[in-house]
């Protein structure tokens, strides 16, 4: 199990801090916001309750492209050209026109921070606990309350997952929230098949796989319906694939977009519900709109757009796509209903056809494409005169 990094003893000193931009949350959502500010003088704090890249919580996929676009292949462990996809009636390969890797997730969240560690950027642990808002008439900075003290920011990110933290309204919990849930286990081993499951006899809406990472497997079970307990059907696919269920990690999953901005504050990743149904995949698309949410950033510290101007602009951006969402959202449900039918085995059969896998997975692709991320680095503004957090 992680251990949870904030600061004890002689060491938990008090935060008292003010800054320009304050990241809650330090993982891919939050990390690529940071990046994103490199060179725009900004005086960056990020706080989480863990460390940078202490407490991995999912199979770390991500399409290949992405980490070569971000510079980010130093992680890289494995990667794929087809998916070995499995039901109780067959078994079939889906040939993709792109490839997927998985990757390591202390090496890449470190290759992230180092991207956007700059003499103006600061990291602490510290948990969060809500916030308050300053009247938007005043300018004032927002206070953002931890269990260490607290930090003020007139830019205020949240990146702190499906809890969505720094909401104004009481978030509905698991398991009546729109979550869904998921759980692996990553044995030492090699493997050679990136594979899925659609099988009811592991899991009654939701999918199964075996993700192999060059000296790990990681073997896990999704369910749609968050209700519905995962553990146990982890652990007997890890051992009907004869590997010991060693390494568990899982989270809640959102399959349903959240509003991006809400009282003043961007909100990023899992607490915008920037996480595709289906599939799952939340890695890309917390990259994808964490760089859309640092560009915003950017360009307010940069004096080209207002808060409000900025705050406007994000919130269109990822309100654009809610339609692909509801288009992936609506076949979730449909292959929750057909999991425990042989209808599933014929729409494997129709995606293995080259022409089709490969329409429908550039499609997919362009949900968050790859050709987003800047290859240049951001524009440079002179350094502002850095504002330490204050400890006493």
């Amino acid at each position: 199990m992680p251990i949870r990094a904030t600061k004890r003893g002689a060491q938990r000193t008090r935060i008292e801090a003010d800054c320009d931009v304050l990241i809650c949350g330090a993982s891919f959502a939050g990390l690529a916001v940071a990046r994103e500010l490199a060179g725009s003088g900004a005086n960056v704090l990020m706080v989480d309750r863990y460390e940078i890249g202490e407490r991995q919580t999912s199979a770390c996929g991500i399409p290949t492209e992405w980490l070569t676009r971000m510079g980010l292949q130093d992680s890289l462990r494995q990667s794929f050209d087809s998916l070995l996809v499995h039901t109780p009636w067959a078994s079939v390969r889906w040939e993709l026109p792109w490839s997927f890797s998985t990757f390591d997730y202390r090496q890449l969240c470190g290759l992230l921070w180092e991207q956007a560690r700059l003499p103006q950027s600061a990291f602490e642990t510290a948990k969060v606990n809500g916030i308050t808002r300053a009247a938007a008439e005043t300018g004032a900075p927002h206070t953002v309350h931890t269990d260490r003290g607290d930090i003020r920011a007139p830019l205020v990110v949240d990146g702190l997952g499906w809890r969505r933290v720094l909401a104004q309204a009481m978030e509905i919990q698991p398991p009546n929230a729109r979550l869904s849930r998921g759980l692996e286990v990553h044995p030492d081993g090699q493997g050679a098949e990136m594979e899925l499951w659609i099988d009811a006899g592991y899991v009654r809406a939701g999918y199964g796989w075996s993700f192999p990472a060059r000296e790990e497997v990681r073997v896990g079970i999704g369910s749609f319906w968050p209700s519905h307990h995962v553990k146990e059907p982890t652990v007997r696919l890890a051992a009907d694939l004869s590997r010991p269920a060693d390494g568990y990690q899982g989270n809640w999953i959102p399959h349903q977009l959240r509003p991006a901005v809400e009282g003043g504050v961007f909100f990023v990743g899992d607490s915008a519900g920037h996480c595709l149904p289906l599939t799952a995949e939340g890695i890309r698309t917390a990259l994808y709109f964490g760089i859309a949410c640092g560009r915003q950033l950017h360009a307010v510290i940069e004096g080209r757009a207002s808060v409000e101007q900025a705050l406007a602009a994000y919130a269109a951006f990822s309100d654009s796509h809610e339609w692909k969402f509801r288009w992936l959202l609506r076949s979730q449900r449909l292959i929750g209903r057909l999991t425990n039918t042989p209808a599933v085995t014929g729409l494997s059969q129709a995606m293995g056809r080259r022409g089709l896998s490969r329409w429908a997975f550039e499609h997919y692709l362009a949900i968050a494409p790859p050709s987003f991320v800047e290859h240049d680095p951001p524009r440079s503004a002179a350094p502002r005169a850095r504002t330490a957090p204050a400890t006493a």
